[in-house]
């Protein structure tokens, strides 16, 4: 596919890896639908975006509500005369243990809440997104890209029941929707990101991030822009479909 004037969905599009794909789309002459919480910094990313010169339409969504989901994605089937490509980007983290004990007494345990509140967004999430999204790309004819976004904690990493769970969850479904929507000329690829460079890596002590870069063979921590050029690489690669790409410096080897 090339991005050049294709309409592009983009959950959690408002900051952090979200924002920076939305930077490549637009770059590459997509027009964009950002979905994100955050209205301040929605409206932060169309100011930046539309200085492009592509069209930007933002959009206020818990991607974890069907009913929201339904909704938002009808009205940006309807604003930009249908959908050429989905990021299912939008994520979050409640990371803790399964237990702790300490000498012999339960100490804390993760809440059905912390492990439900995680599954509903980044797996629940993309689920409702790439029903609406591929329903509106099989309705109206139109050849498509759904690019869902996992994790190389997938494999399983302490603290992260939930996140990993559901991660390992986006993998299936992904191999599942490629194999379900192939017929119809739509394309499902995710991509597994090790760690990345973020405002929160950045305020990590010193020696904590050292300690993580000196776990890649590659001796950094990645960059959300080498995430952003994988998620072209799937979007511009017409045979990929039903893979996962790790970018993670090669931590998972």
């Amino acid at each position: 596919m090339n991005l050049q004037a294709k309409n592009i969905v983009i959950t959690g599009g408002a900051q952090g890896l979200g924002l920076e794909m939305a930077r490549m789309c637009a770059a590459a002459g997509a027009h964009l639908a950002l979905i994100d919480m955050n209205e301040a910094q929605l409206a932060a990313a169309k100011t930046e975006l539309a200085a492009t010169g592509v069209t930007v339409r933002t959009y206020i969504a818990n991607v974890a509500s069907e009913a929201e989901v339904e909704a938002t994605f009808t009205a940006i089937d309807s604003d930009f005369d249908g959908i050429d490509g989905l990021i299912n980007n939008a994520g979050i983290l409640r990371d803790g243990l399964l237990l702790k004990f300490k000498d012999g007494e339960l100490q804390s345990k993760m809440s059905l809440q912390q492990f439900q509140s995680v599954i509903d967004v980044n797996l629940t999430g993309v689920f409702l997104c790439g029903r609406e999204a591929a329903a509106s790309m099989v309705k109206r004819g139109r050849k498509g890209v759904i690019i869902n976004m996992s994790s190389v904690a997938r494999g399983g990493n302490m603290g992260q029941t939930n996140y990993a769970a559901s991660k390992a969850g986006v993998v299936a479904m992904t191999v599942t929707w490629a194999r379900e929507l192939g017929r119809y000329g739509i394309r499902v690829g995710a991509i597994a990101p090790g760690v990345i460079r973020t405002a929160m890596t950045d305020a990590m002590k010193p020696e904590a991030r050292d300690r993580l870069e000196k776990m890649k063979p590659v001796g950094r921590l990645g960059e959300a822009n080498e995430i952003a050029h994988t998620a072209k690489y799937i979007f511009e690669n017409d045979f990929f479909t039903g893979r996962v790409v790790e970018i993670d410096g090669g931590i998972s080897m």
